[in-house]
């Protein structure tokens, strides 16, 4: 079990929505505290959004609530009644996400009789916005998100564990029951990658400048995310056509090996080119033997034709694996382009913090 951030904002964010609540003398400071929870998001534009939705939402219960009060009184059944009325409103404007919120603010209204109520139900209205609030607080200042660290490392590591299982792959030395286990439990990590990615898009800038870098950004960690993708493709295939790629000639076992090796260890090199951990005399050289994708696929065309004239292979099995690697080879240039066009018309962006944590 882990101790995330999320988990400690949680915490820390009840006790401030509590402790705001006391020292204001609001009445039943537990709802401050309910508010906090519900408001707490995984970003701070999140965040920012969920307090417009929350507030929105709070008022449509607390009108409701008072409305129904002042109309039909206290019973039961009507609380039942007023509760449908709010989650049909609330569906109806697009505010799925606040309606339980609204419930709790209803109910925290219409279960308050006597003479003074709504001067009670406007206190338990603030009551339930200082946790909003509180909430938001904790989310800006507290440990506030980097995704940017988190989805290069993130990026970084799955696709650490692409490349070492695609080289037993590419020399059939894997289990394929643990194969299989770590392709599930890639396929979960490229799913986070793709949610950390949104979150990181959705965080805003207000200066320019660092705008325009972070758009850069968002460019190269997509392609590095679908590059990846290409990868656990090309992975999956070798697994799928293990037998078929055992049964294959020797010199084409030879051939699809070699060029595995060379994308994979081409592949590595680009994350530390991003970083700027490599030299840049050696991206030149590496770069002029790594292009070669339409002469190797030529050379490929050939010897399938050769050989079948003296071996009987099927080459259907045999195709569908030179797909995945020429796809991911168009992938790896496409990225390799991206990374050397920013850091020649741009300077470094990478942050200090991704090149000292990862690397």
């Amino acid at each position: 079990m882990r101790l995330g951030a999320r988990i400690l904002k949680t915490g820390v964010a009840i006790v401030l929505a509590l402790f705001i609540a006391e020292l204001l003398k609001l009445p039943t400071t537990v709802f401050a505290g309910i508010a906090a929870i519900f408001a707490i998001q995984p970003s701070i534009y999140r965040s920012y959004l969920r307090i417009v939705e929350q507030i929105q939402g709070n008022i449509i219960g607390a009108i409701i609530a008072v409305t129904f009060v002042l109309i039909f009184g206290h019973q039961l059944i009507i609380i039942g009644l007023a509760a449908v009325v709010i989650i049909l409103l609330m569906n109806k404007l697009g505010l799925e996400k606040s309606i339980s919120m609204a419930l709790v603010m209803m109910i925290a209204i219409m279960e308050i009789r006597g003479d003074e109520f709504l001067s009670f139900a406007l206190l338990r209205f603030f009551t339930i916005v200082v946790g909003v609030l509180s909430a938001f607080l904790v989310n800006l200042l507290f440990m506030p998100p980097k995704y940017e660290t988190k989805l290069f490392q993130s990026i970084h590591e799955s696709q650490d564990e692409i490349i070492r299982w695609t080289r037993l792959a590419g020399r059939q030395a894997s289990d394929h029951i643990a194969t299989k286990k770590s392709i599930k439990k890639i396929r979960d990590r490229l799913t986070e990658i793709d949610q950390t990615y949104l979150f990181f898009k959705e965080e805003r800038s207000y200066f320019k400048k660092i705008t325009r870098a972070k758009t850069r950004k968002l460019v190269i960690y997509r392609q590095m995310i679908a590059t990846s993708r290409s990868s656990y493709e090309m992975l999956k295939k070798l697994h799928q056509y293990e037998n078929e790629l055992i049964n294959l000639p020797e010199h084409f076992r030879i051939m699809v090996q070699e060029r595995l090796d060379i994308l994979l260890t081409f592949h590595e090199q680009l994350h530390l080119k991003f970083v700027g951990k490599l030299k840049a005399e050696n991206l030149e050289s590496n770069l002029e033997n790594y292009i070669q994708r339409h002469e190797v696929m030529e050379i490929f065309a050939k010897e399938i034709s050769v050989t079948k004239e003296i071996e009987d292979f099927s080459t259907y099995h045999l195709l569908h694996i030179l797909s995945a690697i020429l796809n991911y080879e168009e992938q790896l240039e496409h990225l390799d382009k991206l990374i050397t066009y920013i850091q020649k018309h741009h300077e470094s962006e990478v942050s200090k913090e991704i090149q000292e944590d990862i690397y």
